[in-house]
């Protein structure tokens, strides 16, 4: 899927893997979040703060959402529906098919100590 996703689109690649570009801006000395009012979900600003790159950042994430949700079956998509970016679904699914590291490991070992149970049974 790595491939597929690099084909499309590099930044989509990098939007999964390091999380979307929320966009912000300085307000007395201090970033806060921008908002619209037809995003709805970001909080922080005016109505109108968001200008085009805003919306080309954000665009990214609902496009690399829409490229996993394509590649997904319906139960592995009720899984990861509700996440609000494209690295939160990948790190789900990720978790959910790869393990984490304890698991991973705990695996090996499990692997390792079954081989050296191994013996020759006669004939």
């Amino acid at each position: 899927m790595t491939i597929f996703i690099q084909s499309l689109d590099y930044q989509l690649w990098n939007i999964i893997t390091n999380g979307p570009e929320i966009p912000t801006k300085i307000v007395d000395g201090q970033r806060i979040l921008k908002m619209n009012n037809d995003v709805g979900s970001l909080e922080g600003g005016a109505t109108n703060d968001f200008n085009d790159h805003d919306y080309k950042l954000l665009q990214l994430n609902a496009k690399a959402k829409r490229v996993i949700f394509c590649a997904l079956s319906p139960s592995e998509f009720n899984r990861v529906s509700s996440l609000d970016s494209a690295k939160e679904m990948w790190n789900r699914l990720m978790v959910t098919y790869e393990g984490t590291n304890q698991v991973k490991d705990t695996k090996i070992n499990r692997l390792v100590h079954d081989y050296e149970l191994l013996t020759m049974l006669e004939n």
